[in-house]
């Protein structure tokens, strides 16, 4: 996720290096989520993939999120139409036919610690 700005500018020719050095160093998993830059770090893995063998690598996508415009946080949804339509996009963005895993991504309930400072006054 880091490789589409969630932590500050992020650059794609570097991005796309890391990846392939990654692949090149042995590593097979590429863990990515539709909500990373909006999809954007799809587009990178599909252009590292350009070229390598794709089962060789497992892909592991997380999805379900709702994003407003200005990239909050504003849900998940998980219905049955929704996952189809996701992974459609999920497959043209990375230039595949098939993920190995498809996940709804997690939802972390409010801690104690936030529920309580939540409550009313008595």
């Amino acid at each position: 996720m880091g490789m589409s700005g969630a932590y500050g500018p992020a650059n794609d020719t570097e991005s796309v290096a890391t990846i392939r050095a990654a692949l090149d160093a042995g590593i097979n998993l590429l863990d990515t989520g539709d909500y990373y830059g909006m999809g954007h770090n799809e587009l990178l893995i599909r252009e590292a993939l350009r070229g390598h063998d794709r089962d060789s690598v497992v892909i592991s996508v997380k999805f379900g999120a709702l994003r407003a415009p200005d990239n909050a946080f504003i849900g998940i949804d998980g219905r049955p139409v929704a996952v189809k339509n996701s992974l459609a996009y999920r497959l043209q963005r990375l230039g595949t036919d098939h993920v190995d895993i498809y996940r709804l991504g997690r939802v972390d309930p409010p801690s104690r610690s936030r529920r309580r400072s939540e409550r009313s006054p008595r």
